[in-house]
């Protein structure tokens, strides 16, 4: 295998990151300890608000009343096609019973969590679409109660258009909160008093840790980190799209990784070259973030052979990945590890992250190796049941009463024992020797 870096990153998105903990560790103590108060303080503190946290519907009509008709049908559109696919995937698992033998029967069921917290960033950028592909999610799932936070934009309430999105997905509840704040008040329940099953959504890197401290007292998407794009292309690729697609993420942030993977060396020039020019032409905030991102994180790998470039991607496991080569079937059969796959140069990353259909919140930092991405699936459980006829008893609890002797589990054995005895008494049975010690 011959691979050669024909730019290598300087740094990982883990070398930025190594503050956020004791921060994030700090604030949650407070709001474990202080509740609603230490949220508003740090609303103030942080984001200047000192308005009030829950959301009127009154409040959403007022804010959301300068939003033009075309952006109104823009985010009706986008939002609706987010919903579309993500009941598709509903419909793609289904509830079942069988009969395992003669008399026993099992099952699942598909439940919905209760309550879903959803968290919309507004820093660098107002991230409208963020809004519905987190609600109108959880809504197809059929959660019940769907809690949508945003970070006030620019010291006032929630951006209008991001307010005005929330809406149109079906958010229950809205709250004027950012940060992690807004992270714990959604897993405590605080001023809503419904504590948060699961929690998804996007954020910086405070948000992220914020989310991954409090995993297991909640549940949450993704281990999220900052936004990835990989693109895979040979020579049939057009470098001018490739170098604009990387160019396309990489302005997410400062830490964002844009790394491209080729079996063409004068493909791979090209866009070395011009994904500098592209930068260059870019508005100052996108400039700024884009410019540090590809001079610290991106990189471009020459492989010799498809089957390298597939191994070098999959080693990665991207966030995003575009493939711009021919035979998009094999990629698509053999590619392995990635978030969301982008086949054909007539797909993009922003497509999937704005209008066309599946979700943009997926796996960052490697997590698409055993992740995917945000769906119907991550707000409903998938619960067992199992009924049992009296003659099924027969052969089951015979083997269980062994097996849980042969483990030292006596007592485990003898709800098996006491059933065959109530069930079957003129009977004898192998039900193990028993535990001794």
């Amino acid at each position: 295998m011959t691979i050669q870096y024909l730019k290598k990153a300087a740094k990982t998105p883990e070398s930025e990151s190594g503050n956020a903990r004791a921060v994030v560790e700090e604030m949650l103590a407070a709001i474990r300890k202080d509740g609603e108060r230490a949220v508003r303080d740090y609303a103030a503190k942080l984001d200047q608000w000192t308005g009030d946290i829950l959301v009127t519907p009154a409040d959403v009509e007022q804010r959301t009343a300068g939003v033009s008709a075309a952006t109104r049908r823009d985010i009706e559109f986008a939002t609706e096609q987010v919903r579309r696919f993500a009941v598709a995937q509903r419909e793609s698992i289904r509830e079942f019973s069988t009969e395992v033998r003669p008399g026993l029967v099992a099952g699942q069921r598909l439940v919905p969590v209760n309550v879903a917290g959803c968290y919309v960033p507004t820093g660098r950028y107002a991230h409208i679409a963020s809004a519905y592909m987190g609600i109108a999610t959880a809504k197809a799932a059929g959660v019940p109660t769907v809690i949508a936070c945003s970070t006030p934009f620019r010291g006032e309430g929630i951006h209008p258009e991001v307010l005005y999105a929330m809406k149109v997905a079906g958010a229950d509840v809205i709250m004027t909160l950012g940060g992690v704040q807004a992270i714990a008040a959604m897993a405590y329940g605080l001023f809503t008093g419904k504590p948060a099953d699961i929690i998804v959504g996007p954020g910086n890197k405070f948000v992220a840790e914020a989310k991954r401290m409090l995993f297991g007292q909640v549940g949450i998407d993704v281990f999220a980190g900052p936004s990835e794009i990989a693109v895979i292309a040979d020579d049939s690729a057009d470098p001018e799209i490739v170098a604009s697609d990387l160019v396309g993420q990489a302005e997410h942030g400062h830490e964002s990784p844009a790394w491209l993977v080729t079996g063409s060396r004068s493909l791979a020039e090209r866009v070395i070259v011009r994904v500098p020019e592209l930068i260059a032409k870019l508005p100052p905030t996108a400039r700024d973030a884009a410019g540090a991102a590809w001079r610290d994180y991106g990189e471009v790998v020459l492989c010799d052979r498809r089957e390298e470039m597939a191994s070098v991607s999959d080693g990665y496991a991207p966030e995003h990945l575009e493939v711009q080569c021919r035979d998009l079937d094999w990629w698509l059969a053999n590619l392995t590890c990635y978030g969301s796959l982008f086949l054909g140069e007539e797909t993009t990353v922003a497509f999937g992250d704005k209008a066309s259909g599946p979700n943009h919140i997926l796996p960052t930092k490697g997590a698409a190796r055993y992740s995917g991405g945000l769906s119907v699936h991550k707000f409903i459980k998938t619960v067992t049941w199992q009924r049992m006829t009296r003659e099924a008893n027969r052969d089951i609890a015979q083997v269980t009463a062994r097996i849980s002797r042969l483990e030292g589990m006596e007592a485990h054995a003898r709800t098996a024992d006491d059933r065959l005895a109530k069930y079957f008494p003129a009977e004898r049975f192998d039900k193990g020797a028993p535990v001794e010690s």
